[in-house]
């Protein structure tokens, strides 16, 4: 653990060479319980690599990658929302502001590639997160509530729910959402 400060931590676009790091940071980090309708994997960090309109950062202690934020240009079928989808700092980093410049760095490479809002989605009980968008122009916009029905009548409702993202969909062909015909 480095005793950097936050002027020292560099903010960088993510690059390959800091996949593994982003990665590991992720499953660190993220309880993907909570939330059932993505999960953290190679794939997700991948497919935001690999979009050329993305709005990727890392935050560098030397070469050591202690926080990131993976950001693109659209959001769902919204083509002008840009989308704030992962964030994470190594909590021997916290409480330096590194966070709150990563958001930044995302949004601004969002606003300048032309989206007109930047959406995020923060669980319910993630209040330290909740405060990190809040102090950093996020307002609450909407509010979706997931319904879980169990094929088992008396059955718990379960928060970790198996299936498959949009974006699986999308890339199926089973939902039409990039502009690209189903099929």
């Amino acid at each position: 653990m480095s005793e950097s400060s936050s002027a020292e931590i560099v903010i960088a676009p993510v690059g390959l060479e800091h996949l593994r790091q982003v990665l590991d940071l992720g499953y660190r980090v993220f309880d993907t319980s909570v939330k059932p309708y993505t999960s953290w994997s190679l794939t997700a960090v991948a497919e935001h690599l690999d979009s050329g309109d993305s709005a990727c950062w890392v935050a560098l202690d030397g070469e050591t990658v202690v926080g990131f934020v993976l950001g693109s240009q659209t959001f769902e079928l919204r083509d002008d929302w840009g989308y704030l989808e992962w964030i994470a700092v190594d909590p021997a980093y916290q409480g330096r502001g590194i966070a709150g410049r990563l958001v930044n760095a995302c949004c601004e490479a969002l606003f300048a590639g032309g989206a007109s809002r930047v959406v995020t989605d923060v669980e319910s009980s993630n209040n330290a997160s909740a405060t990190l968008m809040s102090r950093n122009g996020f307002a609450p916009a909407v509010t979706v509530t997931l319904f879980v029905r169990s094929s088992q009548p008396d059955a718990e409702p379960t928060r970790n729910i198996p299936g498959a993202s949009k974006r699986h969909l999308i890339r199926s062909g089973r939902l039409v959402g990039d502009h690209r015909p189903a099929g």
